[in-house]
């Protein structure tokens, strides 16, 4: 049987402020064309603003966690810029202080250990996120996670995505957040406490422990929903 890792990744965008003038302007000139008004334009920049982390071109990962869901034992990689930290261990997940690029290295070169992998939405931003910030450190990925979207055309390891998988390849017009699924499910969500939006607030406040806690429950979470997959709906 396949040994099977679960991920998920943790980010945060640049501050607006601090980009130069050509950098602003590419991330807002459509603002300017499609806003009403000043109210709208306004809510618009902050969206912008706010969104920084959500693209590797804006944006960086602070944490980065697997779980090997047959041995049940996870890593988490976190940045923890200006703190003295060491690592850590608390249910059965071990929490790893890193830069961004060695957390980068450690993933790669631990992915070669597996062949099934499992993540919420990773193929829309995950995999594409770890892929470009590994390149713009200059690190090659050692696994190809992005190409055969379709399970039953997957040929050397399998990227199962569920989101993908329980919106059937995005037939259904509402896919459902991580949290909505989990509801249903009855599992306990991991943004009942922390949701994605309040890691860049927690990041600036040198919260790092924080993230790297809701970024192991988004594991655990994750790993719940897969097994529910797998029991009534993966053929």
């Amino acid at each position: 049987h396949m040994a099977r890792l679960i991920f998920d990744i943790e980010t945060v965008g640049e501050n607006f402020d601090e980009l130069d003038e050509a950098t602003q302007h590419s991330l807002t000139r459509w603002i300017k064309r499609e806003a009403m008004d000043e109210n709208e334009y306004k809510s618009q920049l902050d969206d912008v603003k706010n969104g920084l982390g959500f693209s590797p071109l804006t944006g960086q990962i602070v944490a980065l966690g697997v779980y090997d869901l047959d041995r049940q034992q996870g890593v988490v990689y976190f940045q923890a810029p200006d703190k003295r930290l060491k690592e850590f261990v608390e249910d059965s997940i071990t929490y790893k202080p890193m830069d961004e690029a060695e957390m980068l290295r450690s993933f790669w070169e631990g992915c070669l250990k597996y062949d099934e992998f499992v993540t919420f939405n990773g193929r829309a931003f995950d995999v594409p996120f770890l892929m470009v910030r590994s390149a713009v450190h200059g690190i090659k990925p050692t696994q190809d996670l992005m190409s055969n979207r379709y399970l039953n055309k997957q040929m050397r390891i399998k990227h199962i995505d569920l989101l993908d998988q329980l919106s059937f390849y995005g037939a259904v017009r509402r896919k459902g957040s991580l949290h909505l699924w989990c509801r249903a499910f009855g599992i306990d969500s991991p943004k009942e406490s922390v949701c994605g939006d309040d890691v860049a607030p927690l990041f600036k406040k040198g919260r790092y422990e924080d993230i790297a806690r809701y970024n192991a429950k988004d594991l655990f979470a994750t790993a719940a929903l897969y097994e529910r997959w797998l029991a009534y709906l993966a053929e």
